[in-house]
């Protein structure tokens, strides 16, 4: 079991190398990079992600490309404001996950990963075949620089994640799964959800959470292991259907509680993987 953790970069310059440390320093050698910011997507922080990356033997698995423009986290502003579902962002962000791919290239990544947005679950309306074609058109450039188009769980029921894989069609479509998101997004089982996702999951992210008791708002994130998701079972789920990818924790905390919530992850999925085999 290859065990990482997703690290979050604001600034970039030696904030990268710190980063690249303190999980070289947890015993960690797999990471995902979230980064937001395109205007630090410069070759000179290109060039100190290779060099950290080198320096702390912790190999970049994927890159988790945000967007501009506000997010918000909830049921009811969400659909309107996450993704390239919205319209008015589709344009801009489009362009930018492109940008993303491009910087990708740059620090020699292959998978790019993002959240789409609240896809619309009925495939015969416009709405949807809009989207299908921006996917498509983002596809499409990664494609020619070799790269994967990674979409994370949790905005959209499973069937409709898969649908848009297979509508899209490029080939180099697939999925990040978050078991934890599909259940603060109340939208399905994690571990049932691995029957549906299947061969397309090619990363992942781990952490734990709360079903939604809010109709506005979203489930609650807690440490993993302590939430809704039973890791055991979802575990040998993703190694029974053949994955052979990263075990990337996230937590989306900040300071002593991030790390305290990574070293807490790192033992119970260590345990959980000794006693699958």
């Amino acid at each position: 079991m290859n065990i990482g953790a997703l690290i979050i970069i604001r600034d970039g310059g030696a904030e990268i190398t710190e980063k690249f440390k303190s999980l070289s320093e947890m015993g960690l050698f797999h990471c995902q990079l979230n980064w937001w910011k395109h205007d630090i997507m410069t070759e000179e922080n290109a060039e100190l992600v290779k060099e950290a990356s080198k320096k702390y033997s912790v190999e970049v698995t994927a890159l988790w490309c945000g967007y501009t423009g506000e997010c918000r986290w909830n049921f009811t502003e969400g659909p309107h404001t996450i993704g390239i579902v919205p319209e008015r962002h589709r344009e801009i962000r489009v362009r930018e996950l492109k940008h993303g791919a491009d910087f990708a290239k740059m620090i020699g990544v292959r998978d790019i990963i993002t959240h789409l947005g609240f896809i619309p679950e009925v495939p015969t309306t416009t709405e949807y075949f809009q989207v299908v074609c921006a996917v498509k058109d983002i596809a499409g450039y990664m494609k020619k620089n070799d790269q994967r188009f990674l979409f994370e769980t949790g905005q959209e029921t499973p069937v409709t994640l898969r649908r848009l894989i297979e509508d899209v069609g490029t080939g180099n479509c697939g999925i990040n799964f978050d078991p934890a998101n599909l259940i603060l997004y109340g939208k399905a089982n994690p571990v049932d959800a691995i029957d549906t996702f299947g061969e397309f999951i090619y990363n992942t992210h781990l952490k734990d959470g709360l079903y939604p008791t809010d109709g506005r708002e979203l489930g609650k994130e807690v440490i993993l292991g302590e939430g809704k998701v039973n890791y055991p079972a979802l575990v040998k789920g993703l190694k029974d259907c053949g994955y052979k990818g990263p075990y990337i924790i996230e937590r989306e905390v900040e300071g002593d509680e991030w790390y305290e919530g990574i070293k807490h992850a790192i033992e119970l999925l260590k345990k959980i993987d000794k006693e699958l085999n």
